[in-house]
């Protein structure tokens, strides 16, 4: 038997390859060993099978429900806006596997990473200037949260240690990012009472479009001004509220929160991890307020979805005075910081998203979403239809019964992940006109079957 360590690229000897199970082993083994998110062990839901993806499609390990494949309405949890199996993407992440998949980021550094952090400073609002990279959204949040902390007690100011939030928020499933979703009816309300206490603000008023509520406005000022001297820093998704439960605001309201942030002297942090990279219709959601924040946050379509990477930038005030305080360092540091196969592949799919018209194809969806749900008003048990960019929302007067509304857009040839009382939509930008109206078909079925 050779010995595996001596081998060396372009080799003859290689492993033999794994013997393929049939999907049936493989849900008998899943159910066994697999603890899927957001469900119980063992599940009560069989998952599908998917053998394959490419484009909008996911290839079926069996046929199920009559479809051999389904288009995917949900982007891989709104990361994989190219699409699957994109030659440009996999060009980059063969090239760099070539060189190195990975190397420690503490003492080391490499092109890959030095040229994303470059990009995403070039092309996040001023005045973002250094990136620290994670490994996931939720742990962006963490270093964001950690960052204000850390600046506040390094300029003398240690009190300033609460965060504030609005209503309807979702910030990840770590320790910091549960304390500032929703407390209330939230995915993480098993954890009140354990979890830091943090403020938070009333729900802000739905509708993009919506006049600003002055009453609200003037809420958002005296709940800074009441809590300023022991608030770190603001925390909120602009424009789209998303799996807090798929809402959308007026910009005006960031607006507001920056003017206050800015006259109480507390740091403002955008969590842009499922509205970064156009899905709004704008590079960035802070964009519709023409505002910036001290920290953001951008994750999921970063690497196009092919792997997992997320980053927190900050300002040059926020990275001074940390490096002011007695303890000048951020004490962070992912095993897998700055993986140069994630930060290639990043690079690759922001320069692959911005070397076309992004801003067309993101409409051309958004119109696409809002001719094909119009139906769905009509539709009984439907409370209200909505459409920002590429997100379509349909959201339901009663909880969604999730199997029922998964199976319909299943036979509609549709992957969609109904949650709560939503059934909802994010298509990677590459779907095409058809295949917008085939999703649109699947989340009406959906809503009447769930």
């Amino acid at each position: 038997m050779p010995d595996l360590h001596t081998l060396v690229p372009g080799s003859q000897v290689s492993p033999p390859a794994p013997a393929r199970l049939t999907p049936a082993r493989l849900r008998e083994l899943d159910r066994e060993h697999v603890w899927h998110p957001y469900g119980p062990m063992p599940g009560r839901q069989e998952p599908l099978v998917v053998a394959s993806a490419s484009g909008v499609r996911l290839k079926l390990a069996e046929l199920t429900c009559g479809q051999s494949e389904l288009v995917d309405g949900m982007s891989s949890w709104w990361s994989a806006v190219h699409g699957y199996n994109h030659p440009v993407l996999n060009a980059a992440a063969r090239d760099q596997l070539d060189r190195m998949s990975h190397v420690m980021f503490g003492g080391l550094t490499h092109e890959p990473a030095v040229r994303l952090a470059a990009r995403l400073v070039e092309i996040t609002p001023e005045p973002l200037r250094h990136v620290f990279l994670a490994d996931s959204g939720s742990v962006s949040v963490e270093v964001a949260v950690k960052m204000c902390l850390q600046y506040w007690r390094s300029v003398g100011r240690p009190a300033k240690q609460r965060l504030m939030t609005w209503r309807g928020g979702y910030h990840g499933d770590t320790w910091q990012p549960m304390s500032v979703c929703d407390p209330e009816g939230g995915m993480h309300d098993l954890w009140s009472g354990v979890l830091p206490r943090q403020v938070f603000a009333d729900l802000p008023p739905a509708g993009f479009d919506a006049e600003p509520d002055p009453a609200y406005l003037a809420h958002l000022r005296d709940t800074i001004a009441l809590h300023a001297d022991r608030l770190a820093a603001v925390i909120v998704e602009p424009v789209v509220q998303g799996a807090g439960g798929m809402r959308f605001h007026s910009p005006a309201y960031l607006r507001a929160l920056r003017e206050a942030c800015d006259a109480h002297d507390v740091l403002l942090v955008f969590d842009e991890i499922a509205t970064g990279f156009g899905r709004t219709g704008r590079l960035f959601a802070a964009d519709h307020a023409a505002v910036a924040p001290d920290v953001m946050c951008v994750g999921k379509a970063l690497t196009g979805g092919y792997l997992t990477m997320a980053a927190t930038l900050c300002t040059a005030r926020v990275a001074d005075g940390i490096a002011r305080g007695d303890v000048p360092v951020l004490a962070h540091g992912p095993t897998f910081m700055g993986n140069p196969l994630a930060a290639a592949v990043a690079c690759a799919s922001i320069d692959l998203l911005l070397g076309q018209d992004w801003e067309h194809e993101v409409s051309r969806i958004g119109t696409g979403l809002r001719d094909g749900l119009a139906e769905a008003r009509s539709l009984p048990g439907v409370a209200d239809v909505r459409v920002l960019g590429a997100i379509g929302v349909v959201q339901l007067d009663h909880e969604v019964d999730m199997a029922a509304a998964t199976r319909a857009a299943v036979r509609e040839g549709v992957w969609l992940r109904p949650f709560r009382d939503l059934v909802y939509t994010m298509p990677p930008y590459i779907t095409d006109d058809q295949d917008v109206a085939r999703i649109c078909r699947a989340v009406c079925a959906a809503a009447r079957e769930g």
